[in-house]
This record gives structure tokens, C-alpha cells and sequence, in this order.
């Protein structure tokens, strides 16, 4: 039986045996007789495990989505945190010598498995954690910019989503003016706030679920996929339990332990909602992308009807107001949380 799907056309099919005898080629040990594929839209991932009781994560990157040099991006980040003791979990090196190897063109990572929990609520104590863990990354993150990654502004990334997505078929045409038009507004309105922010290597996809949690050790980052270059901002807001205006508290105790190690830009904090709103096109933009692919389209039936769409722009028109309502930048002043 297939483990991955025949009709997922832009990958080969990996069967048990097959996802098996690369881990073994590549890692030059023995693997017991077990795959269980890993939920991922993005990706093809599969757990497995060795001889002697190791368990390994094999990733599949979906053709065409990352280049080499993308992903040899973030193992150099991901290899400069590990230097430096930063709890994150690593590829493992294999026979090439390197972290990624290929199988029919389609590039694959092996990891370690790390076990753990998901946390989706946070204490006082694990928000300072989480600050100190961030801003430890960041120091790192600031040393060299991704010269292969993309630039996290309105300019360049959303602007380009907002193209993808009216430029082809995924919305009912009488909706796409409109949606147009609010994202141009949006954009329009957002721009001038990432003039003179830093940028610096993310992890640009920073929410609970890339964050592992082990009792009696710090939190671990997994999931250096959508590596980004950016303001340090992005790496946090996610995390945040609402709206900037409703997450003060958390949102001091993670500065506090955030600059233990690093100043952060009060100013930024104004981009949390500008930030969210760039979500909300990157997700449908990504959406769009998976949406020919039949698992996704089984499991989303719904996705890009027009109900979706008029859903995406009321809440693009929402957040265009939130943002408006927001405070002016007051520099460093604390009294801007």
C-alpha cells in the first residue's frame, strides 16, 4: 500500500520500503518495519524508527517550493543556533556529508525525534522563557542576513501573494475588485511602518506548534521551513493570546525576558497587527497553492467558494480598521504598550 497519495502529483511515490531504504542508505544504519506518515499539506513526512530504538523524522520538501540554496539557508542558521546552545532540533548529517539529500528530484532532511508537548497557553515563568529563547535567536539571526530567503515587507512578499491571487481563477470574479482593492488600501496604509525597522534572519513561523515543550528543560524550535528575513516582531506575535491591545501582560514578560539578552524596538510593536493582516493574505495565498492538490481540496471542501472569499474580505476590512485605530510609535517610551 502507498503511504503517500499517487494523485499528490508534484511528489514521487514514497512507499514504506522506499521511505525506509533511504533513511538506511543515507543515515547507514537499520531501520525497524515502521512509517507512519506525519500530518503535513506542505510537505511528505514520515516517522520512523531504528534498530536500536532511535526515532527519526524524514521530510520530503515539496518540489519546487524551496531550492537547495533555500534550505542550505536555514541549516546554516539552524547549525549557528546549535553552536551556541539554543534548543532547537537539528537535521542530522548524513552519508553525503550534508543535512539534504535527493529522491527523484524531490530534496529530504532526517531528524532526530524529539518528544514533547504543544503548549498553546503560557505562564508568567514560560513567557519569560520564551523571550530570553527569542531573543538568544536573534542574536544569532543578526549576524548575517539569508541572502536566499525573502524579505518579510508589504512591498515584497504581499504584494506578490496579492497578485498570485487575483491574477488567477481562485475567487469569483465579481469579488476580486474588491479584494483587490483592500489589499492595495492595506498594503498602501502598512508600508510606511517597516521603514527604518531592522531586518534580521527569523524563524518566520513561530507559533505554538513549532514550539515543543519538555518538562524540566526549555522550550525547543522545530520547523525552520519559512525562514525569513524581517522584523524581530514577527517571531512573537503569533504567540500573543489576542490583539496587541489585549495581550499587554504577556507581552511585557516576554520583553523582559527578551531583553535579558537583546534590545528590542518598542516601536515594532506598532507592525503586530499590520502583521496579522499579512497573514491573512498569506494564508489564502497559500491555500491557493495547495488547493489542486486533492487531499487538501477532501479535507478544505469549502475553501474558495464565495462565502470564503467575502469571509477573507470582511475580515481584511476589519483589521484595515483595527490598524487605523492604532497609536502612533512613541519610540522606546514603554507607555506605548
Amino acid at each position: 500500500m502507498n503511504v503517500d497519495s499517487p494523485d499528490s502529483k508534484a511528489f514521487p511515490i514514497l512507499t514504506p520500503d522506499t521511505v525506509i531504504s533511504l533513511a538506511e542508505q543515507h543515515l547507514d544504519c537499520r531501520c525497524r518495519a515502521i512509517c507512519r506518515q506525519l500530518n503535513s499539506y506542505i510537505n511528505r513526512v514520515y516517522e520512523l524508527e531504528t534498530e536500536d530504538g532511535q526515532g527519526l523524522v524524514i521530510k520530503f520538501y515539496r518540489p519546487d517550493r524551496w531550492s537547495r540554496a533555500t534550505l542550505e539557508e536555514a541549516d546554516l542558521f539552524i547549525r549557528q543556533l546549535q553552536e551556541q546552545e539554543i534548543p532547537v532540533v537539528a537535521p542530522l548529517r548524513l552519508t553525503n556529508g550534508t543535512s539534504l539529500a535527493s529522491h527523484e528530484e524531490t530534496i529530504f532532511s532526517i531528524f532526530p525525534r524529539l518528544g514533547g508537548r504543544f503548549l498553546d497557553e503560557f505562564s508568567d515563568d514560560q513567557w519569560l522563557e520564551i523571550g530570553r529563547l527569542l531573543g538568544r535567536m536573534h542574536m544569532v539571526g543578526a549576524t548575517q542576513p539569508a541572502a536566499d530567503r525573502d524579505k518579510l515587507h508589504p512591498m515584497h512578499t504581499t504584494a506578490r501573494q496579492v497578485e498570485f491571487l487575483t491574477g488567477e481563477n481562485f475567487m469569483p470574479p465579481h469579488l476580486r475588485d474588491r479584494f483587490s482593492t483592500i489589499c492595495n488600501e492595506l498594503i498602501r496604509l502598512i508600508t510606511p511602518m517597516f521603514e527604518d525597522m531592522e531586518s534580521i534572519r527569523l524563524h518566520g513561523d513561530c507559533h505554538f506548534a513549532n514550539l515543543i515543550h519538555r518538562p524540566d528543560e526549555s522550550f525547543f524550535l522545530i520547523d525552520f521551513d519559512d525562514m525569513v528575513n524581517g522584523p524581530p516582531i514577527q517571531d512573537v506575535w503569533m504567540l500573543f493570546p489576542s490583539y496587541r491591545r489585549d495581550s499587554l501582560p504577556e507581552i511585557e514578560l516576554f520583553l523582559e525576558g527578551y531583553e535579558t539578552f537583546r534590545r528590542f524596538d518598542r516601536n515594532s510593536l506598532r507592525l503586530i497587527e499590520p502583521l496579522r493582516a499579512m497573514r491573512y493574505i498569506h494564508y489564502a495565498a497559500w491555500c491557493a497553492r495547495q488547493s489542486h492538490d486533492t487531499g487538501f481540496a477532501r479535507k478544505n471542501p469549502e475553501w474558495g467558494n464565495e462565502l470564503y472569499w467575502q469571509e477573507e474580505i470582511n475580515d481584511l476590512v476589519e483589521q484595515l480598521d483595527r490598524i487605523r485605530q492604532e497609536p502612533a510609535a512613541v519610540g522606546n517610551n514603554p507607555m506605548y504598550l
